[in-house]
């Protein structure tokens, strides 16, 4: 567990950060999701369709987040739906192009940095055989990991934003919580933690940056 940070030392009231992966370490997965279907023959929107709206394919992704099925498991069963021949590495071919997010990888040294303790707590889609923190080099940034799959529980279920802060050592009321998802952000400010949605839109960083108290980031 990470030692707490002793209150005073840093420039606010918070003492911990905590961060989404996918949409707020990375860049837009959704626009290199487009170009990789449309390189398979596929509609633009079919991975995101799929994925989000087909009822078989939703329970599989669920499964994965939870660590009750493979990442192999998954692109097997996932690639015909895609209409697919070739399942190998699926999950792996489709975020090849995605890339870390500079604004937040320096926002995440910066409050490290700073002293304050810094934790990842990522809904998981699969390890092995492409693992995305490993590809996006993000694994060295934090005190706390908290992936799903690992802990077989996924956002939103209350149990791992509490497992989070218990690993943090810290309450609800000293961490910022930053999320691409809206249905994520209730269950953390029940916990007492001060929530930042990003959006997409330019800016987050610097948000954060701000309520911590260490400057603007790229």
């Amino acid at each position: 567990m990470a030692q707490p940070t002793v209150p005073g030392a840093l420039p606010s009231a918070y003492r911990g950060l905590i961060l989404d992966f996918a949409g707020v370490l990375t860049t837009d997965a959704l626009a290199v999701h487009r170009e990789w279907c449309v390189s398979q023959g596929l509609d633009p929107e079919a991975w995101r369709r799929t994925l989000n709206t087909h009822p078989a394919v939703r329970q599989l992704y669920a499964d994965l987040e939870r660590g009750t099925l493979s990442q192999a498991d998954w692109n097997r069963q996932t690639a015909p739906y895609l209409g697919l021949a070739d399942h190998q590495n699926l999950m792996g071919r489709a975020w090849a192009g995605v890339r870390p997010a500079a604004d937040m990888v320096t926002l995440a040294k910066a409050a490290r940095e700073a002293g304050y303790v810094v934790a990842m707590l990522s809904n998981s889609f699969g390890l092995d055989p492409y693992d995305p923190y490993a590809a996006c080099g993000v694994w060295d940034l934090f005190d706390v990991t908290v992936v799903s799959e690992r802990e077989g529980i996924a956002k939103p279920d209350p149990a791992i934003y509490r497992l989070t802060l218990d690993r943090m050592g810290l309450p609800g009321e000293a961490c910022v919580f930053v999320d691409d998802h809206p249905v994520n952000l209730p269950p953390a400010e029940a916990l007492g933690i001060t929530t930042v949605l990003a959006d997409g839109q330019p800016g987050t960083s610097a948000r954060v940056a701000s309520l911590l108290g260490i400057g603007a980031c790229v």
